[in-house]
């Protein structure tokens, strides 16, 4: 039902509903939720196919980086007492006897008054204990100028300096990123243990809708839902797989959600939610069946402009979470950050679950329904001298340009009715790349 009135939040019922307290507040509902999932099965991979997933374990260094001493720049390898007293007009003369590239193997040392030209990661001559940069001498082959004198230590890349035996280099939770793969292949790690990516399909439901890329008539709705929660799967770390419409029929609805059991690991549907006489999602799932296992519970939560949220299993080989939003298109956003976004998080092992939050400084009154925790989009921007302020933005969650154009979701509590422009509020952070 997606994008249709009969699953839009009435904001003067949810009011009455939370004035008489029949609505279950959201962060009792959330820990509700969560606390019946577990993360998936962890799985070995090798490093590169780990990018984007996440770390089930600690992982700890196998072998100290560097392995071995080694030049940090292109220069000459030296004894520092042997240049100590080097200077512009009086420079220390040293024997080069011989070039060391990062791919020399054969030990080399170096004896008073000498020096190796090295290349940066070639292993350092014993006795050396500086590498003496290009740019403070004269060049040479044979014998080289050194004009300035260098500190011990200087150029020089100790044996596990950057990483030692058995540091832990990533906790379990953590997101693999590329310079997290870079950290481990340095450290002699092919394989890493991770969980899988959530397999997570996205169904819309309702008789109204089409597909996008035409112009929506009298009793059609264009498909809105799948093709934005599609995206924000995706950008939540989880393979998406996008259904599309599926009509409110109630034997298609049941063969398409048995079916998409074998490949999902959490199922996202949108529309058919409330009350009324076409809600056949919320008739459907809430109904035991005794040839099928599992239910899905929908709970009025104090939230706003959500209202109400499903969340159960279905199938009947393998029981799959299922998470059921509004159909309206801003509520259902709000939905999936709220609660589909943070059941993708648990599933995929990845710690912390809920995105990170800032306070910043109203620009502008606003007016929240009581009793409702309302997620209102807004702009969130630095300011000199740190902090943040946040603008809210028109039109709030109801509408698709606000939520494209925000980068935060300002939070209103339920005990608050009015923030006035200069309090200071919290506010969700949401994808900042653009």
């Amino acid at each position: 039902m997606t994008a249709t009135v009969r699953s839009t939040p009435d904001p003067v019922q949810l009011d009455a509903a939370a004035a008489a307290g029949e609505l279950t507040p959201l962060a009792d509902y959330l820990g509700s939720v969560l606390r019946r999932l577990r993360a998936l099965p962890a799985l070995d991979l090798d490093l590169t196919q780990a990018h984007g997933n996440v770390l089930a374990d600690n992982v700890l260094a196998a072998h100290p980086y560097p392995a071995f001493d080694q030049a940090a720049i292109d220069g000459y390898a030296a004894r520092s007492e042997d240049i100590a007293v080097a200077a512009p007009g009086r420079p220390a003369r040293l024997n080069v006897v011989g070039d060391l590239a990062a791919s020399s193997w054969r030990p080399a040392r170096l004896t008073p008054g000498t020096c190796f030209s090295v290349a940066a990661g070639a292993a350092l001559p014993q006795a050396a204990d500086v590498v003496v940069p290009i740019r403070w001498t004269d060049q040479g082959m044979a014998s080289v100028e050194v004009h300035h004198p260098a500190k011990r230590g200087y150029g020089v890349r100790r044996t596990g300096e950057i990483v030692t035996e058995g540091m832990v280099l990533a906790r379990a939770g953590t997101t693999v990123t590329p310079a997290l793969v870079g950290a481990l292949a340095a450290s002699g790690i092919g394989h890493v243990i991770v969980r899988p990516s959530p397999r997570v399909v996205i169904v819309s439901t309702g008789d109204e809708l089409v597909e996008a890329g035409r112009v929506s008539q009298a009793g059609q709705v264009v498909d809105v839902n799948s093709h934005a929660l599609t995206a924000a799967t995706a950008e939540a770390g989880a393979h998406a797989y996008r259904v599309g419409i599926c009509d409110d029929d109630p034997e298609a609805l049941r063969a398409l959600l048995e079916d998409q059991t074998l490949r999902a690991d959490l199922i996202i549907t949108t529309g058919g939610s409330g009350t009324g006489p076409g809600d056949m999602v919320r008739r459907i799932l809430s109904r035991r069946d005794g040839s099928r296992a599992g239910m899905v519970t929908f709970t009025d939560v104090s939230l706003y402009p959500c209202g109400t949220l499903g969340f159960g299993t279905v199938g009947s080989a393998e029981e799959v979470p299922i998470v059921c939003l509004p159909g309206e298109p801003g509520a259902a956003l709000i939905g999936f950050e709220v609660l589909a976004r943070p059941v993708i998080q648990v599933l995929a092992g990845a710690e912390p679950v809920f995105r990170p939050s800032v306070r910043g400084h109203l620009l502008e009154t606003v007016a929240s329904p009581g009793g409702l925790r309302e997620f209102r989009p807004a702009l969130v921007a630095e300011r000199r001298g740190g902090g943040y302020t946040v603008q809210p933005l028109p039109g709030g969650a109801r509408t698709l340009a606000g939520m494209a154009e925000a980068n935060g979701l300002l939070v209103l509590g339920e005990r608050v009715t009015s923030a006035a422009a200069g309090s200071t509020v919290d506010v969700l952070l949401l994808d900042r790349r653009r």
